[in-house]
């Protein structure tokens, strides 16, 4: 059984340009929702803004929506931009180290982060259909 959890954001959509829906929404830290949010500062509330595709045309601007998006994704950006890269970084490191001195092993291992990244910017369309948001009205009842 698969477990297909997923994370939505009210947002407020700021801008519509063709299918692209720009909506902005307020990304609030784990300390500045509870109750002794009066001790946070203010940088713990950042506005983050999301580009969504939506064909459906139904959608306008200062309107108040959900954004949805799979939990499991979530995952897949962590493996993809921190864990795959610090491993490849470590073998290679290792690799590098048996052959030439440390300096050079160190700068190897730091070189190979180029061209991982340049092959994550190459797939960046790819990885951009994979890692689509979808947007909901919100129905007040």
């Amino acid at each position: 059984m698969q477990n297909n959890k997923q994370i939505d954001h009210v947002g407020t959509i700021t801008e519509i340009k063709d299918e692209k829906i720009t909506v902005s929404i307020l990304n609030v830290s784990a300390c500045s929702g509870c109750h002794a949010k009066s001790a946070c500062s203010m940088s713990d509330m950042k506005e983050k803004n999301i580009d969504i595709i939506d064909y459906s045309k139904s959608f306008k601007v200062g309107e108040q929506v959900k954004v949805v998006y799979s939990e499991s994704l979530g995952w897949l950006a962590l493996v993809l931009a921190y864990v795959l890269p610090f491993v490849l970084v470590l073998i290679t490191l290792f690799i590098a180290s048996a052959f030439t001195n440390e300096l050079i092993s160190g700068l190897i291992a730091l070189g190979i982060l180029i061209p991982y990244y340049c092959f994550l910017y190459f797939f960046k369309d790819r990885l951009q259909k994979t890692f689509s948001f979808t947007i909901h009205k919100i129905v007040n009842i």
